[in-house]
């Protein structure tokens, strides 16, 4: 059954949120009879009052992250650290969960005041964990609507910001190195790059996936058969762009002084090879803490029926020495 929330008891009694929650908290502003009508209302619809964290046995935060997730690793362990630096400081402890098998899933649920599911894609588990009444915050892509609050960074802008600042350095064709993984951040930074493209006339760019036996390597050498003579290269993954830079580097192209790349994320491997890599980085570490904020507003006020939120966290341009101007004749 779902839980009785002050929404549902104020649609019963025809009286205002406010009203249902001075009434149930023993607080002045309403009549004797309005609070009996709401005691009543609530007792009758089976409203359970909610602890606070302060009043909790134990008050825990539980995070859950999908041990499948792999490309996403070192940007998981920046969220966890985040959140057990911001869940420390306002007197949380965090139990972390990487794999939620069946037979430890119910003890979890049970011991946990509020949940922050990062990137979590079995729609089962998201579910268990909404049917527990308890705040829940998810970073990754949601249904269209999603009615859960949300910390996510912002791909569409790094896409545009990349593309402008590729333009800004006179490249006038840009390839996007996608990979081999559709993800849907991938496609946002894509899309982004795309606003650009048509912004700029002058501008243009290719999409460069990969796949079934087939590599990036392949992928430039068909641009290049095709007459395409790029110079800039926006990377959705650090990690493709030290794949670029193999290639690149092989065919004998100087980086940055003939070709410029970008990459995405501003993980480990951005600062390992060299020229060390201009990139974009993911304020991974504000997205725990941003989550930790919000569980913790609906704890301290479990009477107050918060509207959803989107919490956006704006990437970071890096400029290291992978991009440059274009120089003569290229």
């Amino acid at each position: 059954m779902s839980r009785i929330t002050l929404r549902i008891i104020a649609e019963e009694t025809g009286l205002s949120k406010f009203a249902v929650s001075r009434a149930l908290s023993g607080k002045d502003g309403v009549s004797d009879g309005t609070r009996a009508r709401v005691l009543a209302a609530a007792e009758r619809l089976g409203y359970i009052k909610p602890d606070r964290p302060t009043e909790h046995a134990s008050a825990v935060i539980g995070a859950v992250f999908d041990e499948s997730d792999t490309i996403n690793n070192e940007m998981n362990i920046q969220i966890q650290s985040g959140l057990q630096a911001e869940a420390g400081r306002l007197g949380y402890s965090v139990l972390a969960q990487w794999h939620l098998s069946e037979p430890n899933l119910p003890g979890f649920l049970d011991r946990c005041a509020g949940f922050f599911a990062v990137n979590v894609r079995d729609h089962s588990v998201i579910a268990r964990i909404a049917a527990t009444g308890k705040p829940l915050v998810r970073a990754g892509w949601l249904e269209p609507l999603e009615q859960v609050d949300h910390v996510g960074g912002t791909d569409r802008e790094a896409g545009i910001a990349v593309g402008r600042y590729l333009a800004g350095l006179g490249h006038r064709e840009i390839v996007f190195v996608h990979g081999e993984v559709e993800l849907r951040g991938r496609r946002e930074r894509w899309n982004g790059l795309s606003e650009v493209v048509a912004e700029m006339p002058s501008l243009r760019c290719h999409d460069v996936t990969w796949g079934a036996g087939r590599t990036f390597t392949d992928g430039l050498d068909r641009i290049l058969a095709q007459g395409g003579r790029p110079t800039g290269f926006f990377c959705a993954h650090d990690a493709l762009a030290i794949t670029a830079y193999t290639d690149l580097l092989a065919r004998g192209w100087r980086i940055p002084r003939d070709v410029s790349v970008v990459g995405f994320g501003d993980y480990s491997a951005a600062m390992q090879v060299s020229p060390q890599l201009t990139t974009v980085r993911v304020r991974a570490a504000e997205f725990g803490k941003s989550a930790v904020r919000r569980l913790d507003a609906r704890l301290r006020n479990p009477m107050v029926d918060f509207a959803p939120l989107r919490m956006l966290v704006p990437n970071v341009l890096v400029e290291r020495g992978s991009a440059g101007r274009v120089s003569a004749g290229r």
